[in-house]
């Protein structure tokens, strides 16, 4: 049997099969596919805002003596002596924790006594003091929250927890009879700290990728803590990222407190606040910018032979 050996020619032609053929000079090498950043375990928010109530409307009771309040938000600023709040929120996966801190210290405040003292011509100031601490677990439907997003994008976050409520309230009176005599009573005050179960839901959704509508509400008391104790929030307005990861907050709230203890001699107080907030929120953790937002692919210009 006679062996043929390859020629040259056959052999340079098996090399030029198996090796890969060069790039070409100039032409312009393929991207490779970019991994999308994955989100962190941990994200969280801070907000500072201030509330500003138009109208505040309510009473005040005391050992069965009762003085009605109604203020515009100058009335209010003319006696406010001190103000602070901020919320908060933390997150591993979609549970979570969330606060909310909101304290004020009214000065004396011009009232009306009512029941049967109005037969006199009747004056009172009342004094308030008035901190609401909220803590409670969440759980978010959606996506993470962050500063911009996808337009339609959205988180649903429902929340349970515990309301701390810490009241200091006074209340003089001045009571003009007859023959132009004024009978002054000594002021009465009433200090009550006491905690109610809490139950609520935040909502936002994205309306372009800088702005978005938020709302929240929630309940708390259920007359656990005396014959009425019952508090609320209701809250709308409109976000808008001035940063990547810090937000404008503009909204309507409604807050209001209920309370008395039933007896014979009451003590209670009634509040009702309704105005604007403002606040500044920032996003830690959220979403990566890069996944947040749809972007169109950058296409290379193809090189034209010389």
């Amino acid at each position: 049997m006679n062996t043929r050996t390859p020629c040259p020619a056959q052999l340079l032609a098996c090399l030029a099969l198996a090796l890969p053929a060069p790039a070409l000079a100039g032409a312009p090498e393929t991207p490779q596919a970019e991994t999308a950043p994955e989100a962190p375990l941990w994200s969280g928010t801070v907000e500072l805002y201030g509330f500003a109530p138009l109208r505040s409307t309510g009473s005040v009771t005391i050992r069965g003596q009762e003085a009605e309040v109604d203020q515009d938000l100058g009335e209010i600023l003319s006696v406010l002596r001190f103000a602070a709040s901020a919320r908060g929120s933390i997150e591993k996966g979609r549970v979570g924790l969330q606060g909310d801190l909101w304290y004020i210290n009214l000065g004396d405040q011009a009232s009306r006594l009512v029941g049967q003292r109005n037969l006199f011509t009747t004056t009172a100031d009342v004094g308030q003091t008035l901190g609401i601490y909220d803590l409670a677990l969440r759980y978010r439907f959606g996506e993470r929250e962050s500063a911009i997003g996808k337009p339609g994008s959205y988180s649903v976050i429902p929340y349970a927890g515990v309301r701390l409520i810490d009241g200091r309230l006074s209340l003089a009176a001045a009571l003009d009879g007859p023959f132009g005599r004024t009978l002054l009573e000594p002021t009465r005050s009433l200090q009550r700290t006491w905690v109610q179960p809490l139950v609520g839901t935040q909502a936002s959704v994205f309306l372009s990728p800088r702005l978005r509508a938020f709302a929240r509400g929630d309940i708390g008391g259920f007359g656990l803590a005396g014959q009425q104790d019952l508090s609320g929030n209701a809250q709308v307005g409109l976000g808008y990222a001035i940063g990547d990861n810090t937000d404008l907050n503009i909204s309507w709230r409604y807050m209001g407190l209920k309370w008395n203890n039933g007896e014979a001699q009451s003590n209670g107080f009634v509040s009702n606040l309704n105005g604007i907030e403002i606040g500044v929120k920032v996003f830690f953790g959220g979403a990566p910018r890069g996944t947040a937002v749809a972007t169109t692919p950058v296409t290379e210009p193809t090189p034209t032979a010389p």
